[in-house]
């Protein structure tokens, strides 16, 4: 039998994993703790156990789930050396068979709608907008002192190239009928390389 604290964290891991699942699924205003009950194999004790409310469950699994496309998006951009390669590296987002992407988009408008109106999921975007910022504005950086962008507030590219992302994610899932990968990908780069080189120098691509 593992040790406890290696246990708990196997069980957070489950119930979290099973809250998003059926978040996705169901919409957060339809899922019951028995609900993640049946989807963790867990008892109604052995959940609450780990988490006293639905609120404070679900709190959980959308910090874990911010969390992990954080983590991914940050490994996805550490692959490349090119600040513009960086900077248009998250095609995955615009993947229909990803799987982050098919469980993720319900999980972040269900999210979003909740945040409204509430200051604590709010901070929690609030947050996770901030991390991304960090991130992106690096890459803008690097691209600055490289010379390969144009001299600009680096923070504020990134919160615009941030909004860019969610802007199209949004039309892309939401309508895809007239919003297909291909013209989220072009729109992607075009709106990023109008953000970063000046208007009398060529992209190089």
């Amino acid at each position: 039998m593992p040790p406890i604290i290696e246990l708990e964290t196997i069980r957070r891991t489950q119930i979290l994993e099973a809250a998003l699942q059926t978040i996705s699924a169901q919409g957060c205003a339809n899922v019951t703790l028995d609900d993640i009950c049946r989807a963790s194999g867990l008892s109604k004790g052995g959940l609450t156990y780990y988490y006293k409310s639905k609120r404070e469950l679900f709190l959980a699994a959308f910090t874990e789930f911010f969390e992990r496309i954080f983590a991914r998006g940050k490994e996805t951009m550490d692959r490349f050396d090119d600040p513009l390669e960086k900077l248009l590296s998250f095609d995955w987002l615009y993947n229909p068979e990803d799987p982050d992407g098919f469980i993720g988009y319900p999980v972040l408008f269900d999210f979003m709608s909740i945040a409204v109106h509430d200051e604590e999921y709010r901070k929690i975007f609030h947050d996770w907008v901030d991390n991304w910022v960090v991130l992106l504005k690096e890459a803008i950086v690097l691209g600055v002192n490289r010379g390969m962008f144009h001299e600009m507030d680096c923070e504020s590219a990134a919160r615009g190239i941030s909004a860019i992302y969610q802007g199209i994610a949004t039309r892309w899932f939401l309508a895809p009928g007239m919003h297909s990968r291909l013209w989220a990908l072009d729109t992607l780069e075009n709106a990023v390389k109008g953000l970063l080189f000046s208007s009398d120098r060529e992209a190089g691509r």
